[in-house]
């Protein structure tokens, strides 16, 4: 019974030792999550509690307790930026102004972005290429995922033959596509998880980091669905040329620094996805009567796409839009200025605001700076 009773003792004492070395090593655990940001495979350090309660011991090791406890890793926040990237070639100039893009948005971040790319088959590749090399450039990361174009173009087929009779220039030609009605339905293709986007145009150059940005959704009025800063040049002026007949005194197609409405350009805009998700206002809006409606009303005929649309949009339900500072949108275009608004140009075009991002549209050359 001596003998007995003395190799029980000592199993004791083993099992308590055992159970203490595990309790000090689950006390520091550390766990490594793996993601895969452009095709890269990541690993994230990620530090956890001990899911054992440190034992309550004396000298002589009396009693011990464990309470279990489950933490949940912290869901990282992204911030969703979506742009469309197709019809490219090697040679191709917007490959340049790809990579401006997204080498300005990723080296300026301070936060993680999810980085979402429209695209066909053949601009993929180029796409993947630009954005691997600023990802080792930049020594920063950034989740990447891309989407064909032609599947969501079908998707989003009554919007598309709803908006091009009014806003689309003859067919055959840019703005005819259906892509560049992409960004009205949005909220019907964007991942469920998604509240919040911004869409660029890839002929921009960001000057300050995207959550600046994000952060203009937090004024944005009770209705406002969108955000879009001023169309810089007189497009609409001209657009609207019989209605200004008919109605002489409208602000509508006056420069906005003279306190008119010149419309809004798309080259960057603010999305609230779930709103839109939740507004039946919005469904009814972009319906065939309402935008037949809309057109005839203001005797408008567009060629820009969306920008048309948005522009019309804030002449009769202007609380859907909110208007971004034009700072953030800084268009370069000087076409119009030579196609005989010379006299009028500088007070479209006039911006007293920071640019926090350069727009080089109508082909025009973005700063070095």
């Amino acid at each position: 019974m001596y003998l007995l009773r003395k190799i029980l003792l000592k199993l004791t004492f083993c099992a308590v030792f055992f159970v203490l070395l595990y309790s000090f090593q689950a006390s520091t655990s550390v766990y490594w999550n793996t993601y895969n940001f452009g095709g890269q495979n990541v690993s994230e350090k990620m530090e956890f509690p001990s899911a054992v309660a440190v034992a309550k011991y004396s000298n002589d090791i009396a009693s011990s307790s464990y309470v279990d406890s489950t933490v949940t890793p912290k869901k990282i926040e992204y911030y969703n930026v979506w742009c469309i990237f197709t019809k490219v070639t090697s040679n191709s100039p917007i490959r340049r102004k790809f990579k401006i893009f997204s080498e300005t948005l990723l080296r300026l971040a301070t936060v993680d972005i999810a980085f979402h790319v429209i695209t066909d088959s053949d601009s993929k590749g180029i796409a993947e290429n630009e954005i691997q090399g600023i990802m080792r450039m930049t020594g920063k990361l950034m989740k990447v995922q891309y989407y064909d174009v032609h599947k969501l173009a079908s998707q989003l087929e009554n919007i598309v033959s709803v908006m091009s009779p009014h806003f689309s220039s003859k067919p055959g030609t840019y703005y005819s596509d259906a892509l560049f009605f992409l960004s009205l339905g949005l909220h019907r293709i964007a991942p469920m998880d998604q509240n919040l986007a911004v869409m660029f145009d890839v002929d921009t150059k960001l000057r300050r980091d995207i959550k600046e940005l994000f952060q203009e959704f937090n004024h944005f009025g009770e209705k406002a669905l969108f955000g879009l800063a001023p169309e810089l040049t007189p497009v609409y002026r001209h657009v609207l040329y019989l209605y200004r007949s008919k109605n002489p005194k409208t602000i509508f197609g006056e420069p906005l620094y003279s306190g008119g409405y010149s419309g809004y350009n798309s080259g960057v805009i603010l999305i609230n996805l779930e709103r839109l998700r939740n507004s039946l206002e919005y469904d009814q809006i972009v319906s065939q009567d309402s935008v037949d409606h809309l057109a005839e009303k203001f005797n408008f005929k567009g060629h820009l796409g969306d920008q048309d649309f948005y522009t019309i949009l804030g002449m009769e339900r202007p609380e859907f839009i909110y208007t971004l500072d034009c700072g953030w949108n800084r268009q370069l275009c000087t076409w119009w200025r030579d196609r005989g608004y010379t006299d009028v140009f500088s007070s479209y075009a006039q911006c007293d605001s920071e640019t926090k991002l350069w727009h080089g549209n109508c082909n025009a050359p973005i700063p070095d700076d």
